[in-house]
């Protein structure tokens, strides 16, 4: 097992003698006062406790799970004497930072503080998890006892609404309505024992040993076995996040691809965490039953046909191994049919992310382009632009950047001189045609719009005696976004501000070149790291100039990557009007799989200018 790590801030020390703590969390067996403080009176019927802050004592329960990998050590606890409120959770997790004494089915007694804990910080959006802290003293009653029941979590008890519209605001104060909200129910079970029973992954394992499988198999599924994401106001409620409480000397972490199944039941406490939100947290999981699923193979461009592709290629660096090379070039030259076009992204400099003032990637080329050759793919040549070191965002020191292959026995480049990291490539009129000014050019990249964020690259090809105009993109990342779970709802997308700019810019270059030509070729393709649905493409698309082909697909198939058990969009190709006969193809080989080459699918289009 490879669990991420729980960040954590500083708890408060309770009132305990140093004595009892010394001791190594465990104090003499002793009886609960009838009085006593019970789990759900903690967590309350809100997203937050009423009693926050305050020493509990003797708080009793049995325990359902213990976790003792990375810097959130503890174990959940569970009253198996619940009230009759369905809003009021009857588990907590109890935080001890060191190893956990105890073991699963220990009937025992808790005296901590309540304490309400974001995971990854509260300025990121994400919701508490209540917790006693404080260095709690655990008092063990007696072990062996049954382990409560778990909630099954299936299609017809998980809400369609994933969560109150508070207009932006806190919900954090808000009553839960668990029969109402998906958020809400999930709350209510806060570490809980829970289970899903043979659910289907829509999700792949990855390099954390997660997966993430739906309770609704129902909602918005994709041909392929995944769940669709086809709007702000549909995230797709069904979706639960799964990782292990299993030693990895017991049971290996299931590597799961989308659309296979855990068969039989998947139990553990409901945790929350910074990296997806509710997650089980399980003692058992599902025998993993395949689905079958196969990589995507395009069809072959024909003679007339110009193909191009978009391929985020995951901070490609010379210091990759080779297998990575290898894989890379198997899906150009074997999935994608080896396009005439590729843009490639994520690019990095000669030296990877060694902040060393490098900014050439000749190296990092030549390592692809010798590996396509050897898979038996065409001898590319290639263009791009250097970035000025650091400007340009991505893993710090790796200089993204996108870059262009092409075939060169198929179609030619328009080498223009004067194309810069600073210079601005604009637009002029040969003979009726419209020209670039440079080529390689950049689009305006003194513009705000692209501060820390690559520069769209923008290149004159020639196919059969016809000029196509190529806009390679890597609009700024979704870093700095709330999460679906937000305790904000709607979350806020602080990035899409500037995406929306950039689109805007590139939008009125296009609308030059086109203002010159109306019947110019033109293809903007990349990782434009937002959805079909979005303003920003609502605003590269504006006036007609160029159309998102990703529509024009059913929606079942409308997705390249896969985040959060959703299938969604982030990588585009768009073609201005000329281009009304384009054959558009999303290759899945990539982002639904456990193994990947990168996190992204490629895309390809075949035109015929």
């Amino acid at each position: 097992m490879t669990p991420r790590r729980h960040l954590r801030r500083p708890v408060t020390v309770s009132a305990l003698s140093a004595a009892a703590i010394a001791a190594g969390l465990l104090i003499a067996p002793a009886q609960a006062s009838a009085d006593q403080v019970r789990i759900h009176d903690i967590q309350g019927s809100t997203r937050l406790s009423p009693l926050a802050g305050q020493t509990v004592s003797d708080v009793p329960g049995v325990v359902t799970g213990v976790r003792t990998y990375g810097s959130n050590k503890g174990f959940w606890l569970q009253d198996p004497q619940p009230d009759d409120n369905p809003a009021t959770s009857e588990g907590i997790f109890v935080y001890t930072s060191a190893t956990p004494t105890v073991k699963v089915g220990d009937s025992v007694t808790v005296t901590g503080t309540v304490d309400e804990y974001y995971p990854g910080g509260a300025s990121t959006g994400v919701q508490s998890i209540t917790e006693l802290g404080g260095k709690p003293v655990v008092t063990v009653v007696s072990s062996g006892n049954p382990v409560p029941a778990p909630v099954v979590l299936d299609a017809k008890d998980i809400p369609d609404a994933y969560a109150p519209d508070a207009a932006g605001a806190n919900i954090e104060p808000l009553t839960l309505q668990p029969k109402k909200y998906a958020l809400d129910l999930f709350e209510s079970l806060e570490d809980m024992n829970v289970e899903v029973d043979n659910a289907r992954v829509v999700g792949p394992t990855d390099a954390y040993s997660e997966l993430w499988v739906t309770a609704k198999p129902g909602q918005e599924p994709t041909r392929r076995g995944g769940t669709v994401y086809e709007g702000y106001d549909n995230p797709n409620s069904g979706r639960i996040q799964v990782q292990s409480l299993i030693p990895t000397a017991q049971a290996a972490f299931p590597q799961a691809d989308t659309g296979d199944e855990l068969t039989g039941a998947t139990t553990g406490p409901l945790d929350y965490n910074q990296y997806g939100g509710y997650t089980i947290a399980a003692n058992a999981i599902g025998t993993l039953k395949s689905g079958g699923l196969k990589p995507e193979v395009t069809a072959k461009q024909k003679k007339d046909q110009l193909a191009l592709a978009t391929y985020n290629v995951e901070n490609l660096a010379p210091g990759d191994p080779d297998s990575k090379y290898t894989a890379l070039a198997a899906g150009v030259v074997d999935n994608l049919q080896s396009p005439d076009i590729v843009a490639l992204e994520e690019i990095q400099d000669n030296d990877g992310a060694t902040d060393d003032g490098v900014v050439a990637c000749d190296q990092t080329v030549q390592k692809f382009v010798d590996a396509i050759k050897a898979a038996g793919g065409p001898a590319y040549d290639w263009r791009s632009i250097n970035p000025v070191n650091d400007q340009d965002g991505g893993e710090p020191g790796g200089n993204i950047r996108q870059v262009f292959l092409f075939n060169p026995a198929r179609v030619s480049f328009d080498d223009i001189p004067g194309g810069d990291s600073t210079t601005a490539v604009g637009v002029a009129k040969d003979h009726g045609q419209a020209r670039l000014t440079t080529s390689p050019g950049r689009i305006d990249p003194a513009d705000s719009a692209w501060t820390a964020s690559r520069k769209p690259l923008v290149g004159q090809f020639e196919f059969q005696g016809k000029r196509v105009f190529v806009i390679a993109n890597h609009l700024v990342a979704k870093l700095g976004d709330q999460g679906l779970d937000s305790r904000f709802q709607p979350a806020t997308q602080s990035s899409m501000a500037q995406r929306l700019q950039q689109a805007q810019v590139e939008n009125g270059f296009v609308k030059q070149l086109l203002a010159v030509d109306k019947h110019a070729d033109v293809v903007a393709l990349g990782d434009l790291n937002d959805f079909q649905f979005s303003p920003a493409l609502a605003q590269l698309t504006d006036g007609g100039v160029l159309k998102d082909l990703i529509t024009t697909l059913p929606v079942k198939e409308r997705y390249s990557y896969d985040y959060e058990g959703n299938s969604e969009v982030l990588d585009h190709i768009l073609t201005s009007p000329a281009l009304t006969n384009a054959q558009y193809d999303v290759v899945h080989i990539n982002a639904e799989f456990a193994h990947q080459t990168s996190d992204h699918d490629p895309q390809v289009v075949r035109v015929r200018p």
